[in-house]
C-alpha cells in the first residue's frame, strides 16, 4: 500500500525531482527571451556588416523570403526595443506559461507574431507603402490579449451575465485598441499591435492554451 501510494504523489508531480535551474531553462518564457536575445544579436551583427536583412526583415511579398516569418518574430531593431518586448513577455508571458504546455506557448508565439506581422505589411503595402517588420510587439501583445480575457472575472462577466456575441466582438475589439493605442511607441507597427491583440483577446475567450 505504502509503494502504490508513493507511486501516486509521484506520478502527480512530474517535477519533483527538478532542480531550480531546469526548471528555468525548462521555461518555455526564459527560452523564448534567449531565442529573442541571439538572433536580436545576428540581426545586429548584420547589419552593421552590410548584408542579412533577408534574412531577419519581413517584408512584401511574404514567400520571397519565408523564413522570415519565424527570425522576424525574434528580430528587434536595438536593445530598447527588446527590453521594451522582453518587459511584456516576463509579466504576460509568465502568467499564460503557468496554464499551458511550453510546446502551445511557442506556437502560440510564433503563430500571433507571424500573423501580426503579415498583417502590418499587407497593410501597408495596399497603400503603396512598402516597410519591412521586426520584433515581437505582435506575440507580446497576443499574449496580453490573453490573459485579459481568459481568466475568471472575464469568463463571469462573458458567460454568466449571457452577454449577446455581437456585444462580445465589439467589446474585444474596443478593448484591442485601446490596447493599441495607449500602449505602441510612436512610429510602432500599430497594424501589427492591433492584430496581436485581437487574436489574443479572442484565444483567450476560448482558453486555447489551458490544458
Amino acid at each position: 500500500m505504502a509503494d502504490e501510494y508513493r507511486s501516486f504523489v509521484e506520478g502527480t508531480h512530474p517535477g519533483a525531482d527538478e532542480t531550480l535551474f531546469e526548471a528555468i531553462v525548462r521555461n518555455p518564457v526564459v527560452q523564448t527571451l534567449v531565442l529573442m536575445v541571439v538572433v536580436s544579436l545576428a540581426t545586429w551583427a548584420s547589419a552593421l556588416a552590410g548584408f542579412g536583412r533577408n534574412l531577419f526583415v519581413l517584408t512584401a511579398p511574404v514567400v520571397a523570403h519565408p523564413w522570415t516569418l519565424v527570425t522576424s518574430v525574434y528580430a528587434h531593431v536595438g536593445p530598447g526595443h527588446l527590453l521594451g518586448n522582453a518587459v511584456v513577455l516576463v509579466v504576460a508571458g509568465g502568467l499564460v506559461a503557468m496554464s499551458t504546455s511550453s510546446l502551445r506557448f511557442h506556437l502560440y508565439f510564433v503563430v500571433t507574431g507571424a500573423t501580426a506581422g503579415v498583417v502590418q505589411v499587407l497593410a501597408l503595402s495596399l497603400f503603396g507603402l512598402p516597410i519591412g517588420v521586426l520584433g515581437a510587439s505582435g506575440a507580446v501583445f497576443a499574449l496580453v490579449g490573453y490573459v485579459l480575457t481568459s481568466n475568471i472575472l472575464s469568463k463571469v462577466i462573458f458567460d454568466r451575465l449571457s452577454v449577446p456575441w455581437w456585444a462580445v466582438v465589439l467589446a474585444l475589439v474596443g478593448i484591442a485598441l485601446v490596447l493599441t493605442m495607449q500602449y505602441s511607441a510612436p512610429g510602432s507597427a500599430l497594424v501589427a499591435h492591433f492584430t496581436g491583440a485581437t487574436f489574443g483577446l479572442a484565444a483567450g475567450r476560448y482558453r486555447l492554451l489551458h490544458v
